[in-house]
């Protein structure tokens, strides 16, 4: 019973990373339309920076995350410049070739300066794991916090959303980005200001990872970045309960799949399990129905 409970709190912190870089993917694409495949690459990106931070420069822990946000802040913003803005009336294969192209650049890129050699990461998580039953059960701190963590960004992002004017702006633009423009919205603006948070966001997941799965590498971000965009989906991109839902699920199905049945299999389960909710339910557990005009 112990061991269960033990695979289930590891499978709801791999779910909570999930979770906070789905939240990413549903902001992008319930924003903007597009899928920004780079997205799990921006997490390797924000690994490293604060990898040489913590071990190269010797800056605190806290100041080496807030510099990894602001970098990946500012790469949001400019992959979103540079690849994204210039085919935002394109069709969505080209968006979607694009962001292909702008992952393969980012692991590149880390393949140069980092090299293909695996790095050690240091936990930025300096508490003592949670002893329950007698000692029977162990709970990490890595894994409270990223739940804790996790929490407390959907919570904060649903009030972003519901309370600021930024947030209304951007579900101005999610509804009709043309209406939203000749409202006096600054659609350029608010789809930049998305892909600066989801971003942020990547960073936090990055170090969160990295922290619980001690190894980094420039691909890192991949795997993670796929599964969190099937998180996404299953949860009903769009969504950010959803995201959450979807992370925090895909996370107990992939650890419960490694325990129980096949360490090996694990990901076809996964990916099974996505296959099988769009087939009963087109649109994600909690995705809405959208009818377009023709």
């Amino acid at each position: 019973m112990m061991s269960f409970i033990s695979y289930l709190l590891n499978g709801v912190s791999l779910g909570s990373v999930y979770a906070i870089i789905a939240l990413g993917y549903t902001m992008v694409y319930g924003i903007a339309k597009m899928l920004n495949f780079a997205h799990g690459d921006v997490i390797m990106i924000g690994s490293y920076v604060a990898f040489v931070a913590i071990n190269s420069m010797g800056l605190p822990i806290p100041l080496s995350i807030l510099i990894s946000v602001a970098v990946c802040t500012l790469l949001g913003v400019t992959i979103e410049r540079i690849a994204y803005k210039p085919l935002r009336h394109a069709s969505k294969l080209a968006v979607l070739i694009t962001a292909i192209g702008a992952s393969y650049f980012l692991q590149n890129m880390a393949l140069l300066i980092f090299g293909a050699n695996t790095k050690s990461f240091p936990s930025v998580v300096k508490m003592d794991p949670l002893k329950l039953a007698d000692g029977q059960l162990t709970i990490s701190s890595e894994t409270i916090v990223t739940v804790i963590a996790c929490i407390i960004i959907m919570i904060c992002l649903m009030a972003f959303m519901k309370y600021s004017k930024a947030g209304h702006a951007m579900l101005a633009v999610s509804e009709d980005g043309g209406a939203a423009q000749l409202m006096g919205i600054n659609v350029n603006a608010t789809i930049a200001l998305t892909f600066a948070i989801g971003s942020a966001l990547a960073a936090i997941a990055g170090v969160l990872l990295c922290s619980a799965y001690p190894s980094l590498t420039p691909y890192t971000g991949a795997m993670p970045g796929i599964k969190a965009f099937v998180a996404a989906v299953f949860g009903g991109i769009g969504s950010i309960p959803g995201a959450f839902i979807g992370g925090i699920l895909l996370g107990v199905i992939e650890i419960l799949g490694k325990a129980y049945i096949s360490s090996q299999l694990a990901d076809a389960i996964v990916f099974a399990v996505l296959i099988i909710v769009l087939v009963v339910k087109p649109t994600g557990l909690l995705g809405k129905q959208i009818q377009e005009k023709v």
